[in-house]
């Protein structure tokens, strides 16, 4: 039996595990992107999980199970909601895999670490534990966590950063004799298991074009021979999701989804090396409404004909040269969006509509819409949670309105006219502390990122508004025809 209660399952029709460490930067990703890989060779199939508002790691896990990796995050979606879509992405498979992040008992709040996670969904946890410079202290930091809730259960330990057998031998005695749980794993130090880097974490999977897919199997080759994979697997089966029969119903009734709502606003999404944090709900989201998605490429691609324009995070820093050559789509943006084109732009997105982009040195000339230079810094200006209020009447939200996001950016705007914000920041940064969503026509720009499980009125409202300014376009398109001939 489990700390929960549950008796242990011997088939693996269906389980889940959660990884998760003591602290940040413990080697959680890359073995999840690892175990990932290794499970699907296997034959499961995986789906994977991310927990916390994150593009970049669910990228790389994307890649890895080679299945859409989605988010579990209690501040941005609420619970009953979180639950139903982790019913929804079990479908089908026979492993859930998820990813925590910093550590097991960080968060906002204790209702929304990790930990809580695991609570929720009935997992049991593996903690990734980094050795270096320890040996049998392992066992009383894994007993402080171990007893510090007991409502979770942690199953057992992958060790990382292991300096040898001896070393090794000594944190598997620590750990079986102390904490009674199994090592299922023991991954020695080695400086070329790693993916690359920058400020805000790893680099997104699609900034590496193919070598993606040959880094993700280094991976999964160089963690296989020091990875327990039926320890892993028995972990799995050792607790039981409370709502396994729902999945199993879901699974016996599903059929292909339609939305059975004709397509006719198209939405062009900017999604290449450069542009690339999307939330997978919110483009489902916009499809559900009644949205086709037209996928453009802002390094290499014209504008095509489109009724609203979603233009969200990423890198822009990185392509300031390529973006700025784009001669013919940033003008064709620019005179859309004065012809009252809908258009919702997320951090590099507001970015990339200001007038210059000034970084290490260089500036580089954007689309101009919104009145302000950008400044790349290299401190973060804005980094966690936020809550906004909108406090304006616009196209897409009710004034009045609380808004839960997140941010991450480097960048801070340096305006050179008035404009209109429609949002007071209650809690992060913003663009100034003070507000954010900067309002012209039909555009909305902002450094907030929203989840659309969490924020549904987004997706209805720039859907209804889309197809509006569609409407409206096609009756003077057909007057104008009318009046010349």
């Amino acid at each position: 039996m489990s700390k929960n209660g549950n008796s242990f399952v011997c088939n693996l029709e269906f389980g889940g595990f959660v990884i998760s460490s003591p602290q940040g930067r413990s080697g959680k990703t890359i073995i999840t992107i690892g175990l990932c890989r290794l499970l699907l060779k296997n034959g499961y199939r995986v789906q994977p999980f991310k927990k916390g508002p994150d593009y970049i790691d669910p990228s790389w896990l994307t890649v890895s199970a080679r299945r859409i990796c989605r988010n579990l995050d209690l501040f941005l979606i609420p619970k009953e909601i979180l639950i139903k879509n982790y019913i929804n992405n079990c479908i089908g498979i026979n492993i859930a895999l998820i990813e925590g992040a910093m550590g097991l008992y960080d968060g906002l709040t204790p209702q929304e670490t990790t930990a809580e996670i695991a609570h929720l969904l009935n997992l049991p946890i593996i903690m990734v534990i980094n050795t270096s410079r320890m040996a049998e202290s392992i066992s009383a930091m894994l007993k402080g966590y171990q007893d510090f809730r007991q409502d979770i259960y942690i199953a057992g330990v992958i060790l990382n950063n292991v300096s040898g057998i001896r070393h090794e031998s000594k944190l598997k005695m620590a750990v079986e004799r102390y904490c009674k749980i199994p090592v299922v794993g023991s991954i020695p130090k080695d400086r070329d298991l790693n993916i690359p880097e920058r400020h805000l974490g790893l680099v997104p999977s699609l900034e590496k074009g193919d070598e993606v897919e040959s880094i993700v199997e280094n991976i999964s080759m160089k963690i296989e021979p020091h990875i327990d994979l039926e320890g892993v697997l028995s972990i799995a089966r050792s607790l039981k999701f409370n709502d396994y029969k729902t999945i199993k119903k879901l699974e016996m009734e599903s059929v292909p989804k339609s939305y059975g709502k004709i397509k006719k606003a198209k939405i062009g999404v900017f999604r290449d090396q450069v542009f690339n944090f999307y939330y997978p709900e919110n483009l489902e989201a916009l499809e559900e409404e009644g949205a086709e998605l037209i996928f453009i490429n802002s390094l290499k691609d014209k504008l095509p004909m489109v009724d609203g324009l979603y233009i969200g995070g990423g890198f822009p820093e990185f392509f300031l040269d390529r973006l700025e050559d784009n001669i013919s789509l940033r003008k064709d943006i620019a005179k859309l969006i004065e012809e009252g084109l809908p258009v919702y732009a997320e951090c590099a997105g507001l970015m990339y509509l200001c007038q210059r982009i000034y970084w290490e040195g260089h500036s580089h000339e954007m689309v101009g819409l919104i009145p302000a230079e950008v400044h790349i810094s290299e401190r973060p200006e804005g980094h966690g949670y936020v809550v906004a209020e909108v406090t304006s009447e616009n196209p897409i939200y009710l004034k009045g309105t609380v808004i839960l996001g997140h941010e991450f950016h480097h960048s801070k705007l340096s305006f050179k006219r008035e404009v209109k914000f429609i949002f007071k920041i209650n809690r992060g940064h913003g663009i100034d502390g003070k507000v954010d969503g900067i309002l012209y026509k039909n555009l909305i720009a902002t450094y907030l990122h929203i989840h659309a499980l969490g924020t549904p009125e987004w997706s209805r409202a720039f859907v209804s508004l889309v197809k509006k300014w569609r409407s409206f376009n096609g009756e003077c398109s057909k007057r104008l025809i009318k009046y010349c001939a």
